[in-house]
């Protein structure tokens, strides 16, 4: 397109100036003319002679000032390409197309490309892309993090638009200009992240080491030894954490404070905290093998932030059974080890003192509300009704919030339909959060993550939280809870409220149908005592038997219909082996009330077959995929499932998938195996 030049702005009327005069003066005469015609005659003929004069100089001199102009420009602009071709921060210039086509000598020398490089910028910088450059949707500006040849750079890219220059041009207009450019700046921060980096390394870390077996292990121990044992304890931490130039104290006999710059403990992550295996090393004729659990507090913004992180951490590691470690930080919390079985503690002090400090919350309080997890099943049932119980003897009103009653519970709670005594024991959610009131103490039981509780809007609801639970903490936790009692060695929550029932009030009886229900929550969690059952276990359902409990009534409780049966056995019968210790399978129970519990008891009768380590089961049931995990001893299915979102014990564990079909959710499971079969995580 042919471009025409002109003048604009304050040169154009600087230079008009004499004719807007001439203009001026014609008006003068006019009033001349009226005073006296013949001065008006002749100054018109000035006047005439005036516009010759300027017209000509006008017409002569524009092409003279225009091409000065331009001449000075061109100068101009030929200083400022020399000055931006010796500039010393890298620039480049890019078409709307992202194709380079002017580089400043600090550029070329960073991409190490001649003069004239003309090729697109994603040649030299793959990461940017030609949707990632501002462009004509609105965007003008944009900047990314690079990193080239070994070195760090910030990238801004700003857009020039060529007709936004030529209107706001104070000299010339030029029509005809259209599209636009992108100018890029790089700033080489190289030195500055590595100072960053530098600070961020020698940074301090907090972290508590405690002993999780102390008694249990110096009980199998001759006593003129057991002063050796707990020497070569100390000695091996001592000297690990000294390798790795850190500081250990002890503070008390099972527990230790570590001080150590950041950067030492990538290097424990590096070994996957291999202190926790070298430590089980240690043995001198014990018969159990000392184990001991890791927390690590980082980046807080102060030493006493990163120590309360560490508290944070340990409490984690402890709650999740031990024999681990455990990172927090402000924004994530990591998880190592945890692959032996948890102990099971042959004292009840602690069951006792929690007995004791549940009594005295409850009686300061006008009425209990229990709850338990969504979709809950026999032992989240059963644990209620034992604090059902408690709350009643203390005098105190009670009910359990559940929202429906699915069949996988049906039976047990029919025990209490026909006793008038039980009318008001069952509410749903909407009531549960009318009667919260500030004197109203909430009782969660077999669950400690918030989210899948029967009614997460109660906890905003109620001051006072109680958690009861036998599963393993993870990273999602119900907060402030006045009382936390969570055991994972323990089988069941059934269990562990069986040993409050025994502390909380002197010779306590509780009714048949009430020892029916718990003593059917231990019987599903540990398969009938096949797993995760203890002294403790036994002794829990001695406890339940003396006090009118049944199991032949409990298990005509539990008898499967035909049509479940044959899903499960279906399920069995299809399981894939996969890896050679892996038994993977499919429930197709679309036509059943409660498929997800086939599911769970098609895992537990794969591990039946000899050589399977783990066995998971896959449900579509109201569009999630529900994966039940189980496992004898060898691998920890809890640490599978929380990498896939769930959670739950060492051998018992489960997760829910949603927006994805089942077929893609068995890819991700083997997928998640094989990595973690790769890491040596499992």
């Amino acid at each position: 397109m042919k471009k025409r030049i002109k003048l604009k702005g304050r040169i154009k009327t600087y230079i008009q100036f004499c004719i807007y005069l001439g203009l001026l003066l014609s008006v003068v005469d006019v009033a001349v003319f009226v005073i006296d015609v013949r001065a008006g005659a002749f100054l018109a003929g000035y006047i005439v002679f005036y516009f010759a004069i300027t017209l000509s100089l006008y017409f002569y001199n524009k092409p003279v000032i225009i091409n000065e102009l331009i001449s000075f420009a061109t100068e101009y602009g030929q200083i400022q390409r020399k000055l931006l071709r010796d500039l010393d921060l890298p620039y480049a210039l890019l078409d709307d197309g992202g194709k380079v086509i002017w580089t400043n000598a600090a550029f070329e020398n960073v991409v190490h490309q001649p003069k004239g490089y003309k090729k697109s910028i994603t040649s030299l910088f793959p990461t940017i892309t030609r949707d990632r450059l501002p462009d004509n949707s609105g965007v003008d500006e944009a900047q990314y993090e690079l990193e080239y040849e070994g070195s760090e750079y910030v990238a801004k890219f700003r857009k020039i638009s060529l007709e936004e220059m030529a209107e706001h041009s104070d000299m010339i207009d030029a029509e005809g200009y259209q599209g636009y450019l992108t100018a890029v700046y790089l700033y080489d921060e190289t030195a500055l992240r590595i100072a960053l980096r530098e600070v961020d390394d020698q940074s301090l870390a907090v972290g508590m080491i405690y002993l999780d077996n102390y008694d249990e292990a110096l009980d199998g121990v001759e006593e003129v030894r057991r002063s050796l044992l707990i020497a070569l304890i100390d000695r091996k931490v001592n000297k690990y954490i000294s390798a790795l130039d850190g500081i250990c104290k002890k503070l008390e006999k099972d527990k230790y404070l570590i001080i150590m710059r950041k950067r030492m403990v990538a290097q424990l992550q590096e070994s996957r905290f291999d202190l926790l295996e070298e430590v089980k090393m240690v043995n001198i004729g014990n018969e159990m093998a000392v184990t001991i659990s890791i927390g690590v507090g980082l980046d807080g913004l102060s030493y006493a932030q990163n120590y309360e992180f560490s508290r944070n951490a340990i409490d984690l590691a402890l709650g999740r059974g031990g024999d681990q470690a455990v990172i927090k930080t402000p924004e994530s919390i990591t998880y190592y080890g945890g692959k032996s079985q948890q102990v099971e503690k042959n004292t009840r002090v602690k069951a006792r003192v929690k007995a004791q400090a549940l009594r005295e919350i409850i009686t300061g309080k006008d009425q209990v509300l229990v709850m338990g997890h969504r979709m809950p099943d026999a032992d989240s049932f059963g644990a209620a009704v034992g604090i059902y119980r408690i709350a009643l003897t203390l005098g105190r009103k009670a009910h359990i919030v559940l929202n429906e009653v699915i069949p996988s519970i049906q039976p047990t709670v029919e025990l209490f339909g026909s006793n008038q005594e039980y009318g008001d024991m069952i509410i749903g959610n909407q009531q549960a959060i009318e009667a919260a009131g500030s004197n109203t103490v909430l009782i969660v039981v077999d669950v400690n993550k918030p989210s899948i509780t029967e009614c997460p809007e109660l906890l905003k609801y109620c001051k006072s939280v109680v958690v009861l639970d036998h599963h393993r903490q993870g990273t999602e936790t119900i907060e402030n809870a006045i009382l936390s009692y969570v055991e994972p060695y323990a089988s069941s929550t059934c269990e562990m409220v069986s040993e409050i029932l025994q502390y909380i009030y002197d010779n306590i009886r509780i009714r048949p149908e009430e020892a029916d229900c718990m003593y059917s929550g231990i019987m599903i969690d540990t398969n009938n005592f096949m797993i995760k059952t203890g002294v403790r276990t036994f002794e829990a359902a001695a406890f339940l038997r003396r006090n009118g409990a049944d199991v032949t009534r409990v298990r005509k409780l539990f008898r499967e219909d035909a049509q479940g049966y044959k899903a499960k056995a279906d399920a069995v019968s299809q399981a894939e082996i996969y890896k050679q210790y892996f038994a993977i399978s499919i429930c197709t129970a679309d036509d059943l009330p409660s498929p997800t519990i086939i599911g769970a008891q098609a895992a537990n009768e794969l591990l039946n077959i000899r050589g399977i380590k783990a066995s998971f089961v896959l449900t579509d049931y109201q569009g999630k995929i529900y994966i039940s995990a189980r496992s004898i001893d060898e691998v920890n299915v809890q640490l599978i499932m929380e990498r896939m979102g769930g959670g739950g014990h060492l051998n018992t564990a489960a997760c829910q998938m949603e927006g994805t079909g089942i077929i893609e959710a068995i890819g991700v499971l083997k997928r998640t195996i094989d990595s973690m079969l790769e890491k040596g995580e499992i």
